[in-house]
Order: structure tokens, then C-alpha cells, then sequence
């Protein structure tokens, strides 16, 4: 049943249109207005498209809640912002980030990418589109999932440009150069796209935007009039095409066409635009008229004819030319070779365009040459790669040959090709063509097919095509032209006409030939009367902002373009020899776009687009086709089969993100009918994603990134990643809100459905509200769906992005130790809880080989650590009781075996167990020793712990043993020493000790005693306490002593909480500092934890402050004792303190050390900036007069903190180095005398 939109739908698309994407385009206005650039012309083309793609949403969850929607005005909706923009993406590939990256590097290969990824996803959602059918349920849904997915992928797309790319134009070029490159921007659109688009952004802006857009427009565009009246007469269409995001590529839908069609149009074609392709499937246009005489010889289709013999020669001169460079074996001309075969390739290209959107639509799709065209394209780009190959590898005695071969087999393919499907559509669609269309409508077709090509292009090609005509050809050709163009495209045609003239013999003037007199010389009255056409029909926005008469209040800095087309050797031979006289020889006088001679320091003849993925049955193409600029180097992308490398780590997060994203989407379209337990389990998934994508993202943005960017060459790389970050960040907050209102609601369901207390009134007050309250939830889990969607398609392509595009960037620049440490870093900022989550989350989405690599790789950068040991520990889980250790290695999970086989291949050292310690005799034991000296992988400080331990096994086991038997004798009769509360204030009755405040007290593993803490028992006894041994603690509230853990499980005490802090492997407790578990030292710190205030250096193997990630590092620093009280440093409970040598001491015994020291006691290096004391000291020499003896003696000093030789005037105590200043220096030698010494 129809309903009206509920308010949440209208609070989404304010939320997220005018809060996020308006405050973006505001802040894009003000700059733009600020610094008086032409850039903010993309402003307006990025509201057009968010307000376009914000109803097309709307329309979209408007059908998947059950409203009425029409399908059919949907999908011409979609297609015609398609269209759209791929045309203005295709341009800034062209255009834009070719002279972005010239400038700033780095920065446009990512936004390509994008675009790339934007196409794919509007070739997935036409795919969905085609294949609807009523009775598919799930269609609604999956339409209004894939709809937001692309709201949000372009939105994306454009606030980054927003905020990275267009203040760096702004920034890197003038605006006459910004000018510059906005007029080959849009005149690297096709004209009937541009017809269509310039109405459409004019209808999608505030009047006031509007006026802004033409101030633009009219800095963009050059003086010239005719140019202006051009595209301002596009613009002024704003009125007659309201509805035109409702006419496509080939499509107009039914019952939406508006009443207002311009009338001068009507009268020229019968009410239909020339510039735009006719309907499909009506036979009005297959049928001849009666009207007009059709002779073979005379009719317009018949121009195709001359297209293809054009082409023809033009492909002959190109095989020539390719004979001539095999035989002549010359390559210095090879670049005016390639721009000549890409002028024909880009006039093939668009042929076939005109092909399968103009002339086999009119026919009813009974003819398709796809296949023909693609394959055509493909040897086109084959061609060029070949050409860049030899300039990039150099002609050599070894290479020419071969490429000689090569280069005339390509243009004999090429040539074979092309001419077998000319020879086909001569025959087959051409007859059909005369037969069954009018006169008027071949004109048409024809008119409509030159209008696909761009105007930078149909520039050059008109020229060319005409010089290959005889003057009654040229003059059919000019008279068709101008018969077929409506009255609106006066001008446009004067400019086409203008520029064909230039391609005949001394700039002939053919168009007094065909209309009587030159149209350029009318082209004042034609600007006259168009303007005051335009200004009929848009006063509302025209009243005083004329765009030529605007002119004198924006003044143009630089005229950029020229009356006639620059000298170029990518222009064919035929162009340059009609360019090379001077405008004022020539009767027919238009002016040219200037594209060509800009001087922005990159080529306009860029790689030709491949647009044929507008079209209706072929696809998008490919990241290696001609759509990008430059193209992607294959050896760029991530080899699975290569050699594993350290970074590679990141492939596999990639790989377990991607698995969950699949998760979310495809289990969010059950939250509709679900019970409480899945919907729990779906809120857990998700927030563990959130969590460790989290991570993930701040390990690239504070580790990976920020190396990457010290790279000089690699400046700018990752800032665009950056972006993506923050915009996700976003995603998963609004995923979360989204969920916590689907989980209250999912309650509030529950309680109408279970509550059998109701009276009839309220079961008659449920039953009314029941239902909205089900619509709600159904609204807000088709909404979830969509934005599930969102995030994986934003998550999964900036995944391919960064695999693409940044990986490769290691290989090249980063040694395989650099990235080992950069990897070390990442691991060392992950605290101990993450860990925990990650490992079985990433070991889950991997093969097994793929985890046997992955903890190699974390292996070798945490080699210095305790890191194997924790994760041992972890993966087994605690221990059941002291009890069972005997039989704790049986007790092993198949899990635990599998995870140790794949993360410990290498270590096939013998680990005994109790048992085995038992078992052994006295020359199985020094076996066991033996092997442990014959292993070259331990060193000798392992090799030597190892040894003292297999020796001394069998007493420590039956010591353990023994009083294990005791405490189960002591636990069953109840009669344990130390079973009583300690308090840490016996006034106030806190428990614990003078060490920690905790409710507990734990049962030493060794001797079966109770103490509240280890420092307790080694203060009373004379052996030390194994903590990690520890298995059963006493609660003292309830004295009960039970298996340690974080709270007590005797019912009475209700699960009161040992302590605020517990640590399952440390058995620590502790209810008043902030402590964290280091994974790799494998201990409790005191800290907030890792990648929060403190990071574990993998080298010196300890926890250091952020502050100093920078230090110098020391391999397992921390693994000795401190120099002055000689405790060990690396469990000490003390604070220790970096000293800036490298090496370390507790801060109590700094205090005391530095009262009289100010060097390190073990390198001898300074603790401090001592410049304040040297200064001291050179006050006090200066000062001091030695014995005359003494006095020009010198001695030769080593310096402990440069570590340079040098000499010094002989002192008894001081000596200073020469190089740095310092006074820490030892003597080395003395000499007798220096007499001459000035020092």
C-alpha cells in the first residue's frame, strides 16, 4: 500500500547531502571564490551529481519499502547520470591529472583508479537493472543497497578531490591556467553529451549558483563570440530540458516527455533535437518518405562512404610510412608516427561509437559489430604499446629487427581488420539504410554521429575529412550538415562549417556554395538573434548577466586560443598543409579552440577513451585498457606466486577484512526476519571488524604512510589513503547508530509479541502501533543493508587500490630489512587484547600455507622477544590447576598442535615434559644437552640457559612435585598457611599489601603457601616465586580457595572482582595503577598499553614511550642488569629509564649516579646536553695559567661522545675535543713539546 516517506528517510538525505557533502562543496565555493579560480566550476558539477544521486537513493528505498516507483523512469534516470558521469570522469583521466602530476606527483593515478572502480559499480547495478523481474522479492532491496553503495563511493571520491586535489590546482596553477585547462576539459566532452549536460547542471543549482557558474564559464571559455554563443547556448537550454535526466544514449522514457520542447526545434526536425539520438524501436523512421526523392547516388547515408575511404587512406599513408621505417631503419620520426596512428585510432574509435549508439539503434538492433569494434580498439592500443616499448628500450642491433617485423604486422592486422568490417557494413547495413529512411532523417544520423565526437577532435577531423573530398562531395557534405542542425545550433554548425572549410585547397570558402553566403560573415546576426532566443526563454536567470556582455566586468587575462590550428606532427599531413596560411588569407574566418597549444607542459593528444562501456551491451573496460593516461605496470600488481616479502603481511589483513565485509553484506538482508541471537551475533561480527580495522587503519596511517612519505619520490602517495580512512571511520559510526536503533527496536518487538498481561485495550494500542513500529524496523534494516553494502564496495576497492597502486612502491624502494622494521613497528604498537582477537581472526580467512607465511614473517621480526612464548601461552589458554601439569602436554588442543606445527617448523629442539624428565636416564639427558650445543640457530646466552635447565630438571621437577602432593593434602583437610585476609589499610579494611591493593591472595605453585603477592613470598622465604605458575588463589572475603581467575565463584560473594586488572598469563592483580600485558616482553607493564602511550621496539626488545620512537637502538638492551644496583633489568618492578646511549638504568639509580656522574657507566657516552657545563669548564681554563713546563705540551684525546681522535693542550683533568666541543675525553698519548702550537 502507497505511504508516504517516513521522516527518518528525510532526515537521512539531510544528514547526509547537506551536513557531510554541502558542508564539502561550501568550503570548495569559499576557496574558490577567495582565490578567484575558474576550479569552482567543479563545484557545481559535484552538486549536480550528489543531488542527482541523493533522489535517485531516495526513489530507491522508496520502492524497497513497498511505495509505488517508476521502474522504467529509474532506470533512464540511472543511465543518463551514468552517461554523464563517465563523460566528465573520461576528461579529467584526459585532461586534468595528466597536468595535475605533471606538477604534483603522486596524487592523480589514485583518483583514476576511483573512477574505475565507480564504472564497475555502474556496471553491476545494470546488470541488476536487467534482470528484474516483479516476482524477485529481493530486487527492491538489492536495488536501494547498490544505489547507496554508489552514493557513497562517488561522494566519497568527490570530497577528496574537494580536499586534496583542487586546492593543489588552485595552489600549483594560475587561473589563467586553471582556465586553460577547464576549456580542454570541456572540450574533451562529446558535443551531444554536452548538450545535454550543460542544461542539466544549469536545472540542478540554485539561481544564484547560477549566475556564479556563467561568471565561470565565461572565464573558461575564450573571447571569441562564436565559442561563447556555443556554449552559452548549450547552457541557456536549462528551461527546455528540465526533464533531460530523462532522455539517454538512445532512450527517452515513455510518458515523461515535457509539453515545453523548444518550438524552434519542432519546426526544424519535427520536434525532435538533432544533437540527441533518436528513439529506439519505432518504426516511424524505418518507413520512406513520399516527401523528398531518395536516389542512390544522392542519398546522405551515403557519406559513410566517404568516411571509410578517408580512413582508408589514411591507413595506407600509415602502412607506408611503417615500410618506410623498416627499410630506412630511421626511428627519429617515430613519435610523429605514433601521433599519426593515434589520430586515426581516435577517429576509428569514435566511428564505432557513432556506429553502436546512432545508426544500429535507428535499425532495431538488427545489426551489432561489437565484436569488430572491440577488436579493433585492442590492435589500436596493441600498436601504441608496441611504439612506446622501442622508445622506451632504444633501437638496438638486437631489437630493430625484431620491431620492424612487428610494427608492419600490426598495420597489415589493422588494416585487415578495418577494411573487412567496412566491407561489411557496406553491404549489409548500408542498403537497409537507404531503403527504409528518409532523406531527412539520414541527414539527421549523419549530423548526429559527428556530434559523438568531442569539439577538440571533430577540430581536427573535419579539416582532414574534407581535404580528401572533391568540392561537389564537400559541398553535400557542408549542405547536409547545416539542413540537419536545429536552429538552436546556428552557431555551432557556423563553427563546423568554418573549420571543414580549412581543409580545402587555399582555406576555401564553401559555404556560400551551399546556403548562399559565408556564415561566418553572418555570424553577427546569428549571435544577435540566438541571444535574444536565449534570453527569451531563461529570463529568469538572464536578465542582466549576458555572457558577452559580462565581459567587461571579468576581464580575460590571456587568450588562449588561436584562429587556426597550431603545427603539430601528430596532426595528419592534409591539416597542416590548410593551417599553414595565415587567417587573414583565408575567406572563411572561425576561430579555433586553442586546445593544442597550450602551454602547461603536457600533450593534448592523450590517449583516446574508451567509451564504448556506454554502450548498451558491452562492458566496462579493463584497468589495462586505454581508459587511464599512463598505463599500470604489470609488475606493479601483487604477485601471489612471488617471493614472499615481510610487507606482505598486510595482504593477509586484506584478506580477513574481506571475508568479514562479504559477512555483513550478505547476512544484513536476514535482520529483517531474525531472531535475538543472530541479530547479537551480527552486532558482535561487525564490532570486531570495526575494532581491528581500527587498528589496521591507524598502523598504515601513523607506520606504513608516514614511511612511505619520507621517501622523496614518494611524496603526496598516501594522503589520498588517508582520506579514505577518516571516511570509513565515518561509515562504521553511522553502521553502529544504525544498529543500536535496529536492537532497541528488535526489543520493543519482542515485548508486544511476549507480553501475556495485556489487557484489551492495550492489545488494542500495541496492534495500532505494533505495525509502525515493524515499518520502522524494516525501513531501518533495509537501510542497514545498503550501508553494509557501502562499506564493503569503499573497503574492498581501497583494498585493490592500495594493493595496486602502494605495494608495488616497497619492492622498489624499501629493502627487505626496511620492511621487516616496519612491520616490527606494527606488531610492537598492537597491544596484547588485539592480538588475542586478531590472530584467530586473520589465521581463520587463510589457507594453511598462508598461515605457516604470516607467522614466519611475524616470527623474524619479533626474533628478539618473548613473543613465541606469550603466544604459546595464549593460544593454550591457562593452565586447569597446578595439579594436572604432569598431564597438561596431553591435554593439548588439535588446534594448539596445528598452530605449533605451522608457526614452529624450525625449532626442533627436544621440550621435555615432566613425564619425560622422569623417564630419562643419565645418557639420554646429556643427549639432550649435546643437541642443544650442536644448534646453531640459539646463541650462546640461550644455548647456556637451555643447558643449566635440562641439568637441573630433575630436581625442579621434584621439588614442584612435592609440594604440589602437599597443598592437595593441605586444600582437602582446610589447613593452609596464610589463610587469613591482609589489608593494605587495616583502618579502613581495603585488601592487599604495601605492593598492590587487591581482594586476593594466590597459592605459590612451589610451596603450597598463601601470599597476597610474589614480592610478599620472596620477602618471607628463600626461594623465588614462579607467578606464571600460579593455579589457585584464595578469595578473602570468603577465604575459599579456588582456581585463580578475575572473580570469585563462590555464590556469596556474588562474583565480587579480584581486582580491577587481572592477568590470565602474569597471574597479576592489581586494583590501582593502569597496567597493560606486553605480548613480547611477555610481562605487565605499567602503562595504558601498546600504541596508546608506549611501543615495543622489536630490536632492543623493551617497551619505550611514543615519544621516543626515535632512539638508538641496541639489540635486547634491556636483557641485563642495571649498571649501578646490578637487578635485572627486564622483569625489574622498578621504573627504568632510556638513557640517550642506548643503554638503561632504573631512575633511582640515575638520581644517585648523575649526583656525580654525567656519563654513561658502560660506553662512557654523555647522559645530557652539557653545553651549559662545558661552558663552565671553558670559562675555567680560560682562567687557569699552567707552568711554563707544561704549557705548550700537547696530548692526544679519544672523544666518548664523537668518537673522534684528536689533540689537546695538556691538562690534568680536562681535555677538549676539537671536533665537538665536549670535555667527556680520555687521554691516549702525550707528546713532549709543541712550540709552534697555536691551540
Amino acid at each position: 500500500m502507497a505511504t508516504l516517506l517516513p521522516e527518518l528517510k528525510r532526515q537521512e538525505a539531510v544528514l547526509s547531502s547537506e551536513s557531510a557533502d554541502t558542508m564539502s562543496f561550501t568550503c570548495c565555493l569559499k576557496m574558490s571564490l577567495e582565490n578567484d579560480s575558474p576550479i569552482l566550476i567543479f563545484c557545481f558539477f559535484h552538486k549536480a551529481f550528489r543531488n542527482e544521486l541523493d533522489a535517485l537513493h531516495r526513489l530507491a528505498m522508496k520502492f524497497a519499502t513497498g511505495h509505488r516507483v517508476d521502474i522504467g523512469t529509474l532506470f533512464e534516470r540511472y543511465r543518463f547520470l551514468r552517461s554523464v558521469y563517465q563523460h566528465h570522469s573520461n576528461a579529467e583521466d584526459e585532461v586534468i591529472f595528466p597536468a595535475l602530476d605533471l606538477r604534483v606527483k603522486n596524487v592523480a593515478k589514485t583518483y583514476s583508479l576511483e573512477h574505475e572502480s565507480e564504472s564497475n559499480l555502474f556496471d553491476h547495478l545494470f546488470e541488476l537493472l536487467s534482470s528484474y523481474r516483479k516476482t524477485d522479492e529481493r530486487f527492491p532491496k538489492e536495488l536501494a543497497s547498490c544505489t547507496r553503495a554508489l552514493l557513497t563511493s562517488i561522494s566519497q571520491h568527490m570530497a577528496k578531490e574537494e580536499e586534496q586535489v583542487f586546492p593543489l590546482l588552485i595552489g600549483k596553477f594560475s587561473p589563467e591556467e586553471q582556465a586553460s585547462l577547464l576549456w580542454q576539459f570541456l572540450c574533451s566532452i562529446p558535443v551531444n553529451m554536452m548538450a545535454k549536460f550543460l542544461p542539466w547542471l544549469s536545472s540542478s543549482i540554485s539561481p544564484d549558483e547560477y549566475q556564479d557558474m556563467r561568471k565561470c564559464l565565461s572565464k573558461i571559455v575564450p573571447e571569441e563570440k562564436l565559442l561563447q554563443q556555443v556554449i552559452f547556448t548549450w547552457m541557456e537550454g536549462r528551461n527546455d530540458n528540465d526533464n533531460v535526466e530523462n532522455c539517454t544514449d538512445g532512450f527517452e522514457v515513455g510518458g515523461l516527455e515535457d509539453s515545453t520542447c523548444n518550438e524552434r526545434t519542432q519546426q526544424m526536425n519535427g520536434g525532435k533535437c538533432a544533437c540527441e539520438p533518436s528513439k529506439t524501436a519505432k518504426r516511424k523512421y524505418l518507413e520512406p518518405s513520399n516527401d523528398v526523392p531518395v536516389a542512390t547516388g544522392m542519398c546522405p547515408i551515403n557519406e559513410i562512404l566517404l568516411w571509410h575511404n578517408a580512413i582508408k587512406q589514411e591507413l595506407d599513408e600509415i602502412a607506408k610510412e611503417a615500410k618506410k621505417i623498416q627499410f630506412s631503419g630511421d626511428f627519429s620520426n617515430l613519435s610523429a608516427f605514433e601521433g599519426h596512428l593515434q589520430f586515426i585510432a581516435e577517429v576509428c574509435i569514435y566511428h564505432s561509437i557513432a556506429e553502436d549508439k546512432i545508426i544500429f539503434p535507428a535499425l532495431e538492433g538488427e545489426f551489432s559489430f561489437s565484436q569488430e569494434h572491440a577488436e579493433e580498439e585492442n590492435q589500436f592500443n596493441d600498436f601504441r604499446h608496441l611504439i612506446e616499448s622501442i622508445q622506451s628500450a632504444g633501437a638496438n642491433s638486437t631489437s630493430a629487427a625484431q620491431f620492424y617485423e612487428k610494427l608492419c604486422i600490426h598495420t597489415d592486422q589493422i588494416m585487415e581488420t578495418i577494411l573487412g568490417h567496412f566491407h561489411n557494413e557496406e553491404v549489409q547495413v548500408l542498403p537497409l539504410a537507404r531503403k527504409h529512411f528518409s532523406f531527412k532523417r539520414q541527414q539527421e544520423i549523419l549530423y548526429q554521429s559527428l556530434c559523438v565526437m568531442p569539439l577538440k577532435l571533430i577540430e581536427r577531423v573535419l579539416p582532414w575529412l574534407m581535404g580528401s573530398l572533391t568540392e561537389k562531395e564537400a559541398i553535400n557534405f557542408l549542405q547536409n550538415m547545416q539542413s540537419a542542425a536545429p536552429a538552436t545550433d546556428k552557431a555551432l554548425v557556423t563553427l563546423f562549417s568554418g573549420w571543414a572549410c580549412k581543409g580545402r585547397n587555399q582555406g576555401e570558402c564553401l559555404s556560400s556554395n551551399v546556403v548562399g553566403c559565408c556564415l561566418a560573415k553572418k555570424f553577427a546576426d546569428i549571435e544577435e538573434n540566438v541571444s535574444q532566443s536565449c534570453h527569451a526563454c531563461s529570463s529568469r536567470f538572464c536578465t542582466d548577466n549576458n555572457p558577452l556582455s559580462s565581459q567587461n566586468k571579468v576581464k580575460r587575462r590571456v587568450k588562449r586560443n588561436v584562429a587556426v590550428l597550431c603545427k603539430s606532427s601528430n596532426i595528419p599531413d592534409s591539416l597542416q598543409t590548410a593551417n599553414s596560411l595565415s587567417l587573414s588569407d583565408r575567406p572563411c574566418c572561425v576561430p579555433g579552440l586553442g586546445v593544442y597549444s597550450n602551454n602547461l607542459g603536457f600533450s593534448s593528444h592523450s590517449t583516446t577513451k574508451s567509451l564504448r562501456s556506454l554502450s548498451f551491451s558491452s562492458s566496462a573496460p579493463s584497468l589495462n585498457s586505454s581508459l587511464f593516461i599512463w598505463e599500470t605496470d604489470s609488475s606493479s600488481s601483487y604477485d601471489v606466486g612471488c617471493a614472499e616479502r615481510p610487507i606482505d603481511t598486510i595482504f593477509k589483513f586484506h584478506k580477513a577484512i574481506s571475508k568479514d565485509l562479504e559477512y555483513l553484506d550478505v547476512e544484513s538482508g536476514k535482520l529483517t526476519d531474525c531472531d535475538e541471537t543472530f541479530l547479537r551475533q551480527f552486532i558482535g561480527r561487525f564490532h570486531l571488524l570495526w575494532g581491528l580495522y581500527r587498528a589496521h587503519s591507524n598502523a598504515e596511517d601513523e607506520i606504513v604512510f608516514p614511511a612511505l612519505e619520507a621517501k622523496e619520490s614518494l611524496h603526496n602517495v598516501s594522503h589520498s589513503y588517508t582520506l579514505d580512512h577518516q571516511q570509513e571511520e565515518k561509515l562504521f559510526e553511522d553502521i553502529s547508530c544504525v544498529l543500536t536503533e535496529i536492537s532497541q527496536l528488535h526489543e520493543s518487538l519482542q515485548r508486544v509479541h511476549l507480553d501475556e498481561n495485556l489487557t484489551w485495550s492495550d492489545t488494542e494500542f500495541f496492534a495500532a502501533h505494533g505495525s509502525d513500529l515493524m515499518d520502522k524496523y524494516i525501513e531501518l534494516t533495509t537501510k542497514l543493508q545498503g550501508m553494509c553494502k557501502s562499506i564493503k564496495v569503499s573497503l574492498d576497492h581501497h583494498i585493490l587500490r592500495e594493493e595496486l597502486e602502494l605495494w608495488p612502491l616497497f619492492d622498489r624502494h624499501f629493502s627487505l630489512e626496511e620492511q621487516d622494521k616496519i612491520v616490527g613497528r606494527i606488531i610492537g604498537s598492537t597491544g596484547a587484547e588485539v592480538l588475542q582477537s586478531m590472530l584467530p581472526w586473520v589465521t581463520s580467512a587463510l589457507t594453511f600455507d598462508e598461515q605457516n607465511k604470516l607467522m614466519d614473517t611475524w616470527k623474524q621480526a619479533t626474533k628478539n622477544t618473548m613473543f613465541n612464548d606469550w603466544l604459546n601461552e595464549c593460544w593454550k589458554g591457562p593452565p586447569e590447576s597446578s595439579s594436572d601439569t604432569e598431564a597438561s602436554n596431553a591435554k593439548i588442543s588439535q588446534t594448539d598442535n596445528d598452530f605449533q606445527e605451522s608457526s614452529d617448523q624450525s625449532d626442533s629442539m627436544f621440550k621435555p615434559g615432566w613425564k619425560d624428565i622422569f623417564r630419562m636416564n643419565q645418557n639420554e639427558l646429556e643427549a639432550e644437552i649435546r643437541k642443544v650445543y650442536r644448534d646453531s640457530t640459539l646463541d650462546p646466552r640461550r644455548q647456556a640457559y637451555l643447558v643449566q635447565n635440562l641439568m637441573t630438571s630433575r630436581w625442579i621437577a621434584a621439588q614442584q612435585k612435592l609440594p604440589q602432593a602437599t597443598a592437595a593434602e593441605t586444600s582437602n583437610n582446610g589447613d593452609v598457611m596464610g589463610c587469613s585476609p591482609s589489608f593494605r589499610d587495616p583502618e579502613k579494611q581495603v585488601f592487599g599489601c604495601e605492593h598492590y591493593k587487591r581482594n586476593c591472595k594466590i597459592r605459590a605453585a612451589c610451596c603450597g603457601k598463601l601470599f597476597t603477592c610474589r614480592f610478599c613470598h620472596d620477602k618471607m622465604s628463600d626461594h623465588s616465586m614462579d607467578r606464571k605458575a600460579t593455579s589457585e588463589m584464595m578469595c578473602m572475603l570468603c577465604l575459599k580457595i579456588q582456581a585463580v581467575g578475575p572473580t570469585c565463584t563462590t555464590p556469596s560473594c556474588n562474583g565480587l572482582s579480584m581486582a580491577k586488572y587481572y592477568c590470565s598469563i602474569c597471574k597479576l592483580f592489581d586494583d590501582e595503577r593502569v597496567v597493560y600485558h606486553c605480548p613480547f616482553c611477555n610481562l605487565c607493564r605499567l602503562g595504558r598499553g601498546l600504541g596508546k602511550d608506549y611501543f615495543h621496539c622489536m630490536t632492543c626488545n623493551c617497551c619505550l614511550p611514543l615519544k621516543i620512537v626515535n632512539h638508538k637502538c641496541i639489540e635486547k638492551c634491556l636483557e641485563t642488569n642495571c649498571p649501578i644496583c646490578c637487578d635485572f633489568l627486564f622483569t625489574s618492578s622498578d621504573i627504568v629509564r632510556a638513557l640517550p646511549c642506548g643503554h638503561h638504568m632504573h631512575v633511582a639509580c640515575f638520581q644517585a649516579y648523575t649526583c656525580s656522574h654525567y656519563t654513561c657507566p658502560i660506553c662512557s657516552k654523555s647522559l645530557g646536553d652539557m653545553a651549559i657545563y662545558f661552558g663552565m669548564l671553558d670559562a675555567l681554563l680560560a682562567a687557569e695559567e699552567l707552568p711554563m713546563e707544561y704549557k705548550n705540551r700537547l696530548q692526544d684525546i679519544l672523544c666518548n661522545d664523537c668518537e673522534k681522535k684528536g689533540t689537546a693542550r695538556f691538562h690534568w683533568l680536562y681535555h677538549k675535543c676539537g671536533s665537538c666541543g665536549s670535555y667527556n675525553t680520555r687521554v691516549i698519548k702525550s707528546e713532549a713539546t709543541a712550540p709552534d702550537c697555536s691551540t
